[in-house]
């Protein structure tokens, strides 16, 4: 049996590697480069370490705050579920870190591993040739049953399917070394900023690492060229939080706005962001990357005969949709309605401050799926946002007072 490529070894084709490894299928994973690291926030729910067995010592910090602020108002409210246990926090690693661990084990389990640059593919009834260029240029072939393309936003196998580029949004973030009192601010805390001057249509963040603080911003398709003024604004609006910081590292990188409509076409699937399975609300690509990478690479592995199109949409297409399309929808409904706007934001920021709107949304993001609110919680939720949604309005057409709103803690 041929093997099956995965092009990309990032966190989703790493675990798809392993995957097929633990399936018994032969795999080549080729990656183009072995020392990128990926610009990323670093956040992942808890449960990606026991999912997929993965050492605690990749976290950096466990979050058990949150902060969201909107221009005029900020929440901060405990990381907790409704059933609190000792798994209520978000986790925060290093990709440099977290990446090469999960890569390191798709080899221990026997994948090959390949430095180079995918070049085109040949898709026919036998198989896939593909060509690939090595570190010194020159142009290889190798023969699989399947190819997993899990290679970014901007991924060359989708190119090479003859597929559009998705919208793009942008993120761009800055590594700060933060002077130890001040680092203690952010040991357990991680904020979202909402407004114009950081992100005119989604959010930006600080996230807390080993020894240095994330802060960084996103912004939708087109607005590339404003990412520094937005970080620089960002940076001024937290002078106090961040202090007299040393600057480590600028990463930026591009996030596709919503998925593809299909993720598997013959004899190739898609995973990650060349799939387009960002979240739209949170930017969040961690976990839906390595999810789409076990589920692309077991309904490949049940069909390695015959890898078609129609197989591999009903094994992993449909089994995603079923499973995760209620997340997804919700989410990208949540986006529209909470980010276009100041009265949004306020909103928003607003309903932070509720109770059954922290709890519902951490079990939610702690457990990876929508849980149905009772209807008597989903009617309190539902009156709540109305008469906040009508006290912002006044309070923005008419100067009226806005109802105090707790501030988060300061140095």
């Amino acid at each position: 049996m041929k093997p099956v490529l995965v092009v990309g070894a990032s966190v989703g084709g790493s675990i798809a590697a392993c995957t097929l490894r633990e399936l018994g299928v032969e795999v080549v994973l080729l990656e183009r480069d072995l020392n990128y690291v990926k610009p990323c926030g670093g956040a992942v729910p808890p449960l990606v370490f026991s999912e997929y067995h993965l050492p605690e010592s990749l976290i950096d910090r466990k979050v058990t705050l949150a902060v969201v602020a909107s221009p005029r108002q900020a929440a901060e409210f405990p990381v907790a579920s409704s059933h609190p246990s000792d798994r209520d926090f978000i986790a925060m690693v290093r990709r440099e870190k977290f990446d090469r661990f999960i890569r390191q084990r798709a080899v221990q389990l026997g994948a090959t591993l390949i430095e180079g640059k995918f070049t085109g593919m040949d898709v026919t009834a036998d198989g896939v040739r593909v060509t690939w260029e090595d570190k010194q240029r020159r142009i290889q072939t190798l023969d699989v049953c399947a190819v997993i393309g899990a290679d970014g936003a901007y991924s060359a196998v989708a190119k090479a399917l003859g597929l559009e580029r998705l919208p793009m949004a942008v993120a761009y973030q800055e590594r700060i070394r933060l002077p130890e009192q001040v680092m203690h601010y952010w040991e357990q805390r991680a904020a979202l900023y909402l407004g114009d001057d950081v992100s005119p249509d989604l959010y930006a963040w600080v996230f807390p690492k080993y020894d240095h603080v994330a802060a960084g911003i996103g912004a939708g398709a087109g607005k590339t060229q404003q990412a520094r003024a937005l970080l620089n604004n960002l940076k001024q609006r937290l002078k106090d939080q961040l202090g007299q910081g040393e600057s480590i590292l600028f990463e930026a990188h591009h996030l596709p706005m919503h998925p593809r409509k299909h993720l598997s076409y013959e004899r190739v699937a898609l995973i990650g962001d060349a799939a387009g399975l960002v979240q739209a609300t949170s930017g969040e690509g961690i976990y839906w990357a390595m999810k789409s990478g076990e589920m692309a690479a077991r309904a490949i592995a049940a069909n390695l005969d015959t890898p078609s199109a129609a197989h591999l949409r009903r094994e992993y297409d449909a089994a995603w949709w079923k499973r995760y399309r209620p997340t997804y929808t919700f989410l990208q409904i949540l986006q529209r309605i909470s980010y276009n706007g100041d009265i949004q934001r306020e909103i928003f920021a607003a309903m932070c401050q509720d109770r059954d709107v922290q709890r519902l949304t951490f079990d939610s993001y702690l457990a990876k799926h929508i849980e149905p609110a009772p209807w008597s919680i989903q009617m309190k939720i539902t009156v709540h946002w109305l008469a906040t949604a009508a006290r912002e309005v006044a309070a923005h057409r008419f100067g009226l007072p806005r109802r105090p709103t707790p501030q988060p803690s300061r140095l």
